[in-house]
């Protein structure tokens, strides 16, 4: 035999790289093998870097501060499936991590995501790229991507993948999308509600949570509520609703049926199958609060229609909801009491809970939770509104005390509640008073106060309603009530202004509470928003007239004009016509100023000098007796209508009038009168005849003596002439005759008759100027003008129709 040669082994080319085996226990070193080119490397890196970011959120960190993100990227696209796999794995877990979604974001990697959806992919990588789209779905930056780069429909498809991991992540990116509008319209194009419902029947509880999340999001629109009813959807509902073991589930289930009831199609469909009054018995029974709450929620969103409302009555829904109310949940008396709102729109529901319902919604009225009061609050709002016998039974119910209470809470809703319920209660006058008595006015002042416009409008209507009497006027106003109304006068919102011009309006129904409101400014600001077009309403134009029939001077001075409600007083004065928006100055001031150019300011007074300042002895000297007699205008008026219905007296009694010395001046002057006309012409009578009743007329008081009580001049001419008309003119039964007796005075107290050719030479304005320089100011008692144009006879016709009581 021949002896064997051993062969030789071949050396390796020189230039090629002997295998190396490392083992790396640092994350930094595997990251930069993310950068070699060698598939086998890069399978292991990625595997290596996919276990060390399954252990925490801190590793998820430290990759990304190592730098990991951008080559893993890159790797999404390789051509290796086990490389692609892998990679997509490792941003499975990583899209969990914020930080690292934003950068993802930055860098557009979504159309990568979505291509590993492919169907042709394996379901391992459709796991983890469902994953990630469901984590990067969480901000609206990422749902708009996934969006735009077509993520919605293979997730659609993946729904009814096989594997219970792919039908989770897909549900979940799904929920996320649909939060936003534009997802939400497209997905019924996809067909995606027969799908959904499938997962229902899911053996994953999780699964079946997701797919009932997502169609209570999209069975908002109606499009979907309809595809839900046409897929028999209702039937999978209803089932879950039945199983007492899916109970973790019966909160969102009645989440999705709360949309489905307000299509009017699917309330009927339901009714005519009898689900509903399952629906309630369920509700009812529940042991569970959020099933009970979720239920009671239903019911409001569907009792908005009035057809719903229809059906739910019919179905004696009232009697649920009263259970509803008696739960110890909070949660569930809110909603329930909110169900009770809606339904109270229901004509037949409103006359229900009269009795069943109103008692228990006062109690709540007490709670602790002002939620829960709030809720009550406004259940009491709707059923006492236009309802007087609920408000009655609101009231009995001993509901006002609790609802006064109310109205220092610091929720808003329930405040406006609350005085709402008070209004209404207060249209009836027994439960007026009543609420007067729990001293409304002081617990309305907060809300007036409150910045939030709904609550000032109600508290302001509350005013309105309950400010009818003077003592709750005069109560109002002692607490500082008025100042507060006045400031929401000036609001910006249409229902507060309108709302406080009411109230004001009911206040300014007594002297003193609409002089107080004067003296705050209401009437400036009602003249102001008067003159804009789009500010004023009826009820500010109304407040306005009231209080200017509570300031006659102001009213004839713009409108020039007094109806026959509007009765003078003493203190009356007629300053001329002025523009709208020009503050007319008080009497006191004007009577102080110095003559001037102006038009003469004519007064009205009929109060005596014992009223007056006590006068000088050359006063006391000149003045009238008969002015005494008349203290006031209501005695003038009292005493004119004695005389009318005593026959206007006898002679003894005019006899010891005069004896008493009421007429003793009148005397005086007659006797001077037969004296002056045998010594002197006609103009210098009548020239003495003014000096001796101008030196009458006292000083301006205040003049030199600014500590002194301030009084308006008196009038004794003008004293005398009441007397005279109510002697002489008042006894005329005729009223045309009465009528014209009375022109006839009017017109010889202020000249006589003067034709047009004589009207120049009439020289009134002269007269006029001479009384202002002699009483050394603008302000002319009427009674000492003896030559009157129509103006001043005007004047004085109506002051003697409302002092005399003629006509």
């Amino acid at each position: 035999m021949g002896k064997k040669i051993k062969k030789e082994v071949e050396p390796p080319p020189k230039d090629v790289f002997d295998p190396l085996t490392i083992e790396s226990k640092k994350a930094a070193t595997v990251v930069l093998m993310l950068h070699s080119t060698e598939e086998e490397i890069l399978a292991k890196a990625c595997e290596a870097i996919y276990k060390f970011a399954l252990k925490g959120e801190e590793n998820k960190a430290t990759l990304l501060e190592l730098g990991a993100v951008e080559p893993l990227t890159k790797l999404l696209t390789h051509e290796d499936k086990i490389v692609r796999r892998n990679a997509t794995m490792i941003f499975g877990i990583l899209a969990s991590n914020s930080d690292v979604r934003k950068l993802l974001r930055e860098l557009d990697v979504m159309s990568s995501v979505v291509a590993q959806l492919a169907p042709e992919e394996e379901v391992v990588i459709h796991e983890f790229a469902s994953l990630c789209l469901a984590n990067m779905s969480v901000e609206y930056t990422g749902k708009v991507q996934i969006f735009e780069h077509g993520g919605l429909e293979p997730l659609v498809r993946l729904l009814s993948s096989p594997d219970p991991d792919v039908k989770k992540n897909s549900i979940e990116c799904i929920y996320n999308l649909v939060q936003d509008f534009q997802c939400r319209i497209t997905l019924p194009e996809l067909n995606a509600m027969p799908a959904i419902l499938e997962l229902l029947k899911s053996e994953y509880p999780i699964i079946q949570l997701l797919a009932l999340k997502t169609l209570g999001v999209i069975t908002n629109d109606k499009e979907a509520r309809v595809m839900l009813r046409d897929s028999q959807g209702l039937d999978h509902l209803l089932k879950i609703l039945e199983a007492k073991e899916l109970n973790d589930l019966h909160v969102e289930a009645l989440s999705v049926i709360a949309n489905c009831l307000e299509d009017m199609d699917t309330m009927m469909l339901i009714q005519q199958t009898g689900s509903l009054k399952k629906l309630l018995s369920f509700a009812e029974n529940s042991a569970i609060p959020d099933v009970q709450k979720n239920a009671a929620r239903a019911i409001t969103k569907a009792a908005y229609d009035a057809e719903n409302r229809k059906l739910f009555h019919e179905q004696e829904v009232e009697k649920c909801l009263v259970t509803l109310l008696g739960s110890e949940n909070d949660g569930t008396k809110i909603a329930a009491s909110q169900a009770i709102s809606a339904m109270s729109e229901n004509s037949g529901s409103k006359d229900f809970f009269n009795n069943q319902g109103i008692p228990q919604l006062v109690q709540l009225l007490k709670s602790e939770n002002e939620e829960v009061s709030e809720a009550a609050a406004l259940a009491l709002a709707n059923l006492t509104t236009c309802n007087s016998i609920n408000a009655k039974a609101a009231a009995e119910a001993d509901g006002i005390d609790p609802l006064i209470n109310v109205l220092s809470s610091k929720r808003d809703g329930a405040v406006a509640n609350a005085a709402t319920v008070l209004t209404n209660m207060a249209m009836q006058e027994p439960l007026r008073a009543s609420i007067q008595s729990h001293d409304i006015m002081h617990a309305i002042i907060g809300p007036l106060h409150s910045a939030n416009t709904v609550v000032q409008s109600k508290a302001a209507l509350t005013v309105a309603a309950t400010a009818c009497d003077v003592e709750a006027r005069t109560e109002l106003r002692n607490a500082g009530g008025l100042e507060p109304l006045v400031d929401l006068l000036r609001s910006k919102n249409d229902e507060v202004r309108k709302h406080a011009s009411w109230a004001v309006m009911v206040c300014a129904s007594d002297e003193l509470t609409a002089n107080e409101l004067c003296k705050l400014g209401a009437l400036e600001i009602l003249d102001e928003v008067n003159l804009s077009v789009s500010r004023k309403n009826k009820f500010s134009e109304a407040a306005y007239n009231k209080l200017l029939n509570n300031n006659l001077p102001l009213k004839y001075s713009q409108t020039g004009y007094l109806s026959s409600g509007n009765i003078i007083s003493d203190g009356f004065y007629d300053y001329g016509r002025i523009n709208p928006g020009t503050k007319l100055l008080p009497l006191k001031e004007l009577c102080l100023q110095e003559p001037s150019d102006l038009r003469a300011v004519l007064l009205i007074n009929t109060k005596p000098s014992d009223v007056s300042p006590p006068l000088s002895m050359e006063e006391k000297s000149s003045d009238i007796a008969y002015g005494r007699s008349m203290s006031s205008s209501s005695s003038l008026r009292r005493s004119s209508r004695e005389k009318t219905n005593a026959g206007f007296g006898s002679p003894t009694e005019e006899k010891s009038e005069s004896t008493s010395g009421r007429n003793t001046v009148l005397s005086k002057s007659a006797g001077k009168e037969k004296g002056l006309r045998k010594g002197r012409g006609k103009k210098e009578e009548e020239k003495v005849k003014e000096e001796e009743e101008l030196s009458t007329v006292p000083k301006l008081v205040g003049e030199g003596s600014p500590d002194k009580e301030w009084y308006p001049p008196c009038d004794p001419n003008f004293c005398m002439y009441v007397y005279e008309v109510t002697k002489s003119i008042l006894p005329i039964t005729n009223i045309k005759e009465q009528i014209e007796v009375l022109a006839k005075y009017v017109a010889e107290k202020m000249g006589g008759k003067i034709s047009k050719e004589k009207l120049p030479d009439f020289s009134w304005e002269l007269h006029i100027s001479e009384l202002k320089f002699q009483l050394k100011s603008n302000v002319i008692p009427i009674g000492l003008i003896k030559k009157g144009i129509f103006y001043h006879r005007a004047l004085l016709f109506k002051v003697f129709k409302i002092f005399c009581l003629i006509c």
